[in-house]
Parts: structure tokens; C-alpha cells; sequence
């Protein structure tokens, strides 16, 4: 794969392929201003950010995410440095959570970010209280996984935290994509609307009164799947990182999907804040 500074190059290489790959491009660090706030579904909450440097923000594909800074417990803002195509954090890092950037227009000036609400969360909290003309910054994104469009099916699976994830993708497949997308959801309420092609089957999981990362529903979803012979399957998973093990052990052993065929991420863990993914 070429450098960095050759991203299109690069993103171009990957789709024509036979395996998905990280493409890196250049990190950016934008400073936006909170435009619009609105709910998505019951447990969502979407905040359009805007301000010139949208249109200097890098997005190319549906896994990107970026980082939100805060200050810290004594109210500093410490930012990270812009160091060539990467950002140095420095130390004492400053305070951020990771996003999955939902939708960026350098024609409107917008990027969407959907934020799961849930008690207890910096991130979270934040969104819940935060109204139009708030500044914020944000940092990235570093790159994303560039999935070829040279898969026969595509599997999806995720939890509320990945379904802005879930969404973006099923709206960039080609339209005659086929597969299978298994979302995680507490009920009926945090359903939200979709654009998936006609050959992928979406269905909605209803964890009901089980804690978030404590259900094996979306395990078992996956366990259904049947491949028809000689198929070969794109997986994107992502959620809380426990839920995840006996996923990936079906997607390895019995679905026979290698790592350069799948992207399997810890989104969060439970008791761990800012919990880093893991593949």
C-alpha cells in the first residue's frame, strides 16, 4: 500500500481487492460549533457540528470514527498538536471519547455524530444537556476500514453503540449487495430507520429488561447464519468487548472468516470508561 498522503490511491486499491484493509490518512483537529440536536429513536441523540473546518475534515468510508475532547476533571482543555499528518497527544493526554462519525457534508458544512445516551457517561452526558452554538473540537479521523466490493455476502452485527456504524454502512453498499444485519436493541422504541439494499435481511434484536453487554441474543442471531458453498463473507462487528468472544469463535471456526475478511471490535467493555477497541 502507498503512504499516508495517498489515501484515494490507496482506498481505491482496497476496494478493487480481495481483503478489507485500515487505510491511515491525514488526522485533522477541528474545531466545530453544535448546529442542531435530535433525538434518534428512543436511545439516540444526533448532533449536527458545523464551523469552517468541516470542510477540511477527511471522510471516505463508513468506518471512521473520531475523537471528542473535553476538559478535564479541573475544568483545563489541553489539545492535541498537529505534527505533519498525525496529531501528537502529549502528556498528560487530554480527556476524549471515540465517535463513529454518522454522515459529513462538505456541501452542507455538516457532520452528524449519534450519541448513545446512557447514565453515567462523560460523552453522554454531554450530549444530553449540550444546545446550538456550543464549541466543541474534535480530532480525526485517523483513517478507516476500506471494505472490497468483491464479497459475495456481507454480515453486519452490533449493538446500539454500533448501529450509526451499522446504518452508514448499509447505506454505502452497492445496492445489489446480499447478506445479513443482526442489530441489538433494548426494544421496539430504539428501532430507527434504515437504507439497507433489498437482498440484505435486517433484523432487530430485543434484549428486553437485560442490562446492555449482559445479553447472548445477538450471539445467537449470528449462530443462524448459513452460508451458501464456496460463498465468501465480509463480517463487521462491533459492541460491548465480552459479547463479542463467542461471535468471533463461530465467525473463525464454524463460518471459517479469517481477519483480513472481517473487522470484530470492542466498542466498549463494561466498568471501563473510554475503553479502547480491540479486533
Amino acid at each position: 500500500m502507498k503512504d499516508r498522503s495517498d489515501y484515494a490511491g490507496n482506498i481505491a486499491e482496497v476496494l478493487a481487492g480481495e481483503h478489507s484493509a485500515k487505510v491511515p490518512y491525514p488526522i485533522g483537529l477541528q474545531e466545530v460549533e453544535v448546529l442542531r440536536v435530535a433525538p434518534v429513536g428512543s436511545a439516540l441523540r444526533r448532533i449536527t457540528f458545523g464551523g469552517p473546518d468541516i470542510a477540511r475534515f477527511h471522510s471516505h468510508v463508513a468506518d471512521e470514527h473520531v475523537r471528542l475532547i473535553f476538559p478535564d476533571a479541573n475544568g483545563v482543555l489541553r489539545l492535541p498538536t498537529l505534527d505533519g499528518a498525525m496529531l501528537d497527544w502529549g502528556n498528560p493526554r487530554p480527556v476524549s471519547r471515540e465517535y463513529t462519525v454518522r454522515r459529513h457534508s462538505i456541501a452542507d458544512g455538516e457532520l452528524d455524530i449519534d450519541f448513545v445516551i446512557h447514565p453515567g457517561g462523560l460523552a453522554s452526558d454531554w450530549a444530553a444537556s449540550v444546545t446550538p452554538g456550543t464549541k466543541a473540537h474534535i480530532a480525526g479521523p485517523p483513517g478507516g476500514v476500506v471494505i472490497p466490493q468483491t464479497y459475495d455476502d456481507y454480515l453486519l452485527a452490533g449493538d446500539i453503540t454500533a448501529l450509526p456504524a451499522i446504518a452508514r454502512l448499509l447505506e454505502h453498499m452497492p445496492r445489489d449487495t446480499t447478506g445479513w444485519a443482526f442489530i441489538e436493541v433494548a426494544e421496539p422504541s430504539e428501532e430507527i430507520p434504515l437504507d439497507p439494499p433489498a437482498g440484505v435481511s435486517v433484523r432487530w434484536l430485543h434484549r428486553g429488561d437485560l442490562a446492555p453487554g449482559t445479553s447472548d441474543i445477538l450471539e445467537q442471531a449470528v449462530r443462524e447464519v448459513k452460508v451458501t458453498a464456496g460463498h465468501r463473507v465480509h463480517a463487521w462487528v462491533a459492541g460491548e468487548a465480552g459479547c463479542l468472544r463467542g461471535i468471533r469463535k463461530f465467525l473463525r471456526n464454524d463460518l471459517g472468516i479469517g481477519p483480513k475478511d472481517s473487522l470484530i471490535a470492542g466498542y466498549w467493555k463494561r466498568g471501563v470508561a473510554d475503553f479502547d477497541r480491540e479486533e
